[in-house]
């Protein structure tokens, strides 16, 4: 510790002032006043002392800051009814996989990574997907044009030309029935064959058709198509459009969005690796991208032996204290008994939901939950827990210390610090509240040393 001057200075002055103090002897004839002086130099060297006293204390006392333990958050006061080991679960764990059968592209998370409900997670490769969805647009597309054609019936132009068929086929009608009624007059004359009258016959006949033809051509071409040809086209077309709807949404498929917001627990495929919606396909695919769970929504799981499941009841309250973190304390409740009892192991599986879940309560740890006794379901027995700032406790060789402030001087106290909330530790025991603690400057103190408070 360095010197202060002024200190050794005055400490000079204090010796100098004693030695001035000290009483000669004198002979007895010198004055009848000898007594009140010697008095006066006694009294003297008195206030002298206790000023040396003063500074003494005032220059070994150590200068500290003080908080006062405070009292907030809730402990159960409950008696243990049943303690027994379990894990720590996700409520709800997802093993996210892909609903087509594709090439992993691109992979976007890692495990431990926190995900928001609909961000992408991988990729797969989609040009086979897309080639689909650009075919069925064009065959959509001829469906609806197919449609409009029929909707719209026949074009003017289309109507002139079968009108025209129509003369022009009742021309050649005329032309062969005035060829045939020549031929047979000249046949009944003995002049013309018979093959000759058969010829100019047939062709009559061709001509009455062809004439017949014409006429049920531009019925159709003047009244239009029917309504079931339209319907049909109609048909047609949603069938197209369903089926570029669903290339659609095979195509987004190969875009692997998370579910639910939540953590990655595992990531299970690599760049490169095939996926398959079904186990029963490509050898080797995967049927899962990642696993994923809600850290929010976590339960402890155990197994209670048929002869302690008496003292259960659902919705019983709970005390839940990891075995990573025993300083730490979560309450819960009874959220789930299994139907049946598992007879191999001779118990019955229970869950137990948390309710004040954080980041180091994860998955997979052991646990030790201590079921409360006095409690109905929905009840809550609880006291003011004691809080002490964390710049107050001391850690030495393992062992948390805070230092109480009694008078001008501190007593060294051993504490139990729980769970951390802001700048306050929960105290589970060697503080009750009320006292005040050394903050500022407790790292230099020991048991029993004098203090002087800022």
């Amino acid at each position: 510790m360095a010197t202060n001057p002024k200190s050794e200075e005055e400490k000079r002055e204090l010796n100098e002032r004693l030695r001035s103090l000290r009483i000669e002897r004198t002979p007895a004839h010198q004055g009848r006043n000898a007594p009140p002086k010697k008095l006066l130099l006694a009294l003297s060297a008195i206030v002298a002392l206790a000023a040396a006293g003063y500074y003494y204390f005032s220059s070994s006392a150590k200068t500290v800051s003080t908080a006062e333990v405070k009292t907030g958050g809730l402990v159960s006061t409950n008696s243990t009814a049943l303690t027994v080991s379990g894990y720590v679960v996700a409520h709800h764990k997802i093993d996210v996989g892909s609903k087509v059968t594709g090439r992993v592209k691109w992979i976007g998370v890692e495990k431990g990574d926190k995900v928001k409900e609909g961000q992408p997670l991988v990729r797969l490769e989609d040009n086979e997907y897309l080639a689909q969805v650009n075919q069925a647009q064009a065959n959509l597309a001829a469906a609806e044009a197919r449609l409009d054609q029929l909707r719209a019936g026949s074009r003017p132009q289309e109507k002139l030309r079968d009108r025209a068929a129509v003369i022009q086929a009742q021309a050649s009608l005329k032309n062969a029935q005035a060829d045939y009624e020549r031929i047979e007059q000249l046949y009944r004359a003995g002049v013309a064959s018979k093959s000759d009258l058969d010829r100019a016959t047939a062709q009559r006949d061709t001509a009455a058709a062809l004439l017949e033809a014409a006429k049920q051509s531009s019925n159709i071409t003047e009244t239009g198509p029917r309504q079931e040809e339209i319907r049909a086209a109609e048909a047609e077309a949603q069938q197209m459009k369903a089926a570029l709807d669903y290339a659609r949404t095979q195509l987004e498929s190969t875009e692997i969005r998370a579910p639910i917001s939540g953590t990655i627990l595992q990531r299970i495929v690599e760049v490169g690796e095939m996926v398959t919606p079904s186990s029963f396909g490509d050898g080797g695919a995967r049927t899962s991208v990642v696993s994923l769970a809600d850290l929010d929504d976590l339960q402890i799981e155990l197994d209670i032996s048929q002869t302690d499941f008496a003292r259960l009841r659902m919705g019983q309250r709970a005390e839940i204290i990891p075995e990573s973190f025993p300083n730490l304390r979560y309450t819960g409740f009874i959220a789930e008994i299994a139907p049946e009892a598992n007879r191999a192991k001779a118990t019955v599986q229970v869950k137990v939901k948390v309710e004040n879940p954080d980041e180091q309560l994860r998955p997979e740890m052991n646990a030790r939950v201590n079921f409360l006794a006095d409690q109905q379901p929905g009840e809550t027995k609880s006291i003011n827990q004691v809080m002490v700032p964390r710049s107050a406790v001391v850690s030495r060789d393992g062992i948390s210390l805070v230092f109480v402030v009694k008078g001008n001087r501190v007593e060294m106290r051993t504490i139990r610090a729980g769970q951390e909330s802001g700048d306050f530790y929960y105290v589970l025991d060697g503080l009750s509240g009320g006292e005040m603690v050394v903050t500022e400057g407790a790292t230099t103190l020991s048991d029993g040393d004098r203090v002087k408070i800022k």
